[in-house]
């Protein structure tokens, strides 16, 4: 063993003890938010205290004690405030299912556990996040299949107008979970290749230098599929999403901003066109814009998400004495109105500061990765969850058209919490890689 290893190791040493012991004494503070929200809920609702309070406590705490022993052993370096704040995004939303539904709940338990599990798998077999470069023609045949899977017969299932899940036997799950992550991984692979190429000006307009018109084929492309996406399978959130993953890994890859104005251009003339040549797009933004217009029909769900919210007000009427059940498909579209009824202004923007944390820790480990390729990857990841959350809650509150998405870790969902989860032990391994650097 070289002397630069054996410094690097007692600087590693030195920086993983204390984030880790960090990292523990938060969780512990999660599960015991988690549980404290579980018993009011629980009271609010039955007025008893549940039998089963001490059992759950010991459920999360051996989740989270399993999440955090695989930090130790394979990311003891990465930074110690993303698996808290997600541990406790999802046992708030799991408080909020159960007392919303128990056999979701159950459900959400089963998957959150699985979503552990692929937390550690993830980062027992990513040991480098470069590996992953390697494997991305593989991996975007399996995005844009995934993508794609829906549309195939007999296998895609349209459920309330969105043809996004597909069925094998007893398993009901949404491929285009799995597609973003794959997306996120190839481009950040390409952008990474084609840098040069893609931000070098060298067509002449006027007295200016711009880049080839030619280069910007990936953005139409791009485009086009978000359209095909939207059309195809009636679905707004991940067509919006997956666009917004490209221009936005495109911008940070070049520095050039002219990539972002053609991108943000092209997907309005192309909502502009979907919203007068497609029936379920145009009844999607005349419900956003005249949802009282829509009382009776189609805009019943986001009336009554308003109602909620207006009814909780700043403190919110406590967990359990609300009536978020009034909102259809509250557990997972609409589960950020049911927060702010019971929880009020003060828990919805605890959410949204969860989630800006989030978003933060994820921007500090793209700036410290240690090469090109996972600086951009960590950029794209964080792009997912960030704008996936923005764009539900932005849904909620009718800044923006509904676009159905989950919201992560929160809101009910399979296949959204095990991507997410995979999602985050991938940012977990780009900041251990990148938070001690060898000594020279």
């Amino acid at each position: 063993m070289t002397i630069t290893n054996v410094r690097a190791r007692l600087t590693t040493a030195r920086v993983a003890g204390p984030r880790r012991r960090t990292e523990l004494g938060l969780l512990v503070l999660a599960a015991l938010v988690t549980v404290s929200a579980y018993l009011l809920a629980t009271l609010g609702k039955t007025a008893t205290i549940p039998a089963n309070v001490l059992p759950f406590l010991g459920v999360i705490l051996v989740l989270e004690l399993l999440a955090h022993l695989a930090n130790r052993r394979w990311a003891a370096n990465a930074d110690p405030i993303i698996l808290p704040i997600v541990a406790l995004l999802n046992g708030l939303g799991y408080v909020v299912i159960a007392r919303l539904d128990y056999k979701l709940a159950a459900l959400q338990a089963i998957w959150t556990g699985l979503g552990v599990s692929a937390y550690v798998i993830t980062l027992a077999v990513v040991r480098h996040s470069r590996d992953l470069e390697r494997y991305r023609y593989l991996l975007v045949i399996t995005g844009l299949a995934s993508l794609l899977a829906p549309l195939v017969p007999h296998l895609g299932q349209n459920i309330n107008g969105a043809r996004l899940w597909i069925r094998l036997g007893p398993v009901q799950f949404q491929p285009v979970e799995v597609a973003k992550l794959a997306l996120a991984v190839y481009f950040a692979s390409y952008f990474v290749e084609k840098r040069e190429l893609l931000s070098r000006p060298t067509t002449r307009v006027g007295n200016h230098l711009v880049p080839d018109p030619r280069t910007f084929a990936p953005v139409v492309l791009a485009w086009a599929l978000s359209l095909l996406v939207m059309t195809a399978e009636h679905d707004i959130g991940f067509s919006l999403l997956v666009f917004v993953l490209f221009i936005s890994m495109l911008w940070v890859a070049t520095g050039r901003a002219t990539y972002l104005v053609v991108g943000v251009v092209l997907f309005a003339v192309g909502a502009f066109l979907a919203s007068q040549l497609f029936g379920h797009v145009h009844e999607r933004i005349d419900v956003w814009l005249h949802a009282f217009a829509h009382t009776n029909t189609t805009g019943y769900q986001l009336v009554q998400g308003e109602y909620a919210m207006g009814t909780g007000g700043v403190t919110g009427t406590g967990l359990g004495l609300g009536h978020p059940g009034l909102i259809p498909v509250v557990s997972s579209d609409f589960i950020f109105a049911a927060i702010g009824e019971e929880l009020g202004l003060l828990g919805t923007t605890a959410i949204v500061v969860a989630f800006a944390l989030l978003v933060g820790a994820g921007m500090r480990a793209a700036l410290a990765a240690r090469s090109e390729f996972s600086k951009l990857l960590a950029t794209g990841l964080t792009v997912l969850f960030g704008f996936q959350a923005f764009f539900i809650m932005a849904g909620v509150v009718r800044l923006l058209p509904l676009t159905g998405v989950t919201l992560p870790f929160v809101a009910y969902g399979g296949s959204s919490i095990l991507a997410n989860y995979v999602l985050v032990a991938l940012l977990m391994r780009i900041s251990a890689e990148g938070s001690v650097k060898p000594s020279g």
